[in-house]
C-alpha cells in the first residue's frame, strides 16, 4: 500500500523512539500535500537516504505530532544518477 511521503529527519526522535514531524522538510511537504495531522494517520517518511512507514501520533509530553516506525523495518532508498551532458 502506498501512503503519502512525507520528510523526516530520522536523527529527530524522542526518547521512545518515534520520529519527531516538527523540522522544516516536513512542514513544508505536509503543506505542499495539504495534509493535516491526525491520530492514526499512515505516512512513509523518507530522509536523503532513508524512508519507513510509520503511523502519526500526538505526543502528549512534547506537544507535537510524532510518527512510529519500526526501526528495523527502515529501507535505504537508492540514490538516483543524473547524468548531466557537456
Amino acid at each position: 500500500m502506498s501512503y503519502p511521503k512525507v520528510y523526516a529527519d530520522f536523527h529527530n526522535a524522542d526518547v521512545n523512539g518515534r520520529l519527531r514531524l516538527n523540522c522544516v522538510g516536513t512542514i513544508e511537504d505536509l503543506s505542499r500535500l495539504h495534509i493535516e495531522l491526525r491520530d492514526g494517520q499512515p505516512l512513509t517518511l523518507y530522509s536523503e537516504a532513508l524512508e519507513a512507514d510509520g503511523v502519526v501520533q500526538y505526543s502528549d509530553e512534547e506537544h507535537l505530532w510524532v510518527a512510529l516506525i519500526d526501526w528495523d523495518a527502515v529501507r535505504e532508498i537508492e540514490e538516483v544518477a543524473i547524468s548531466v551532458s557537456r
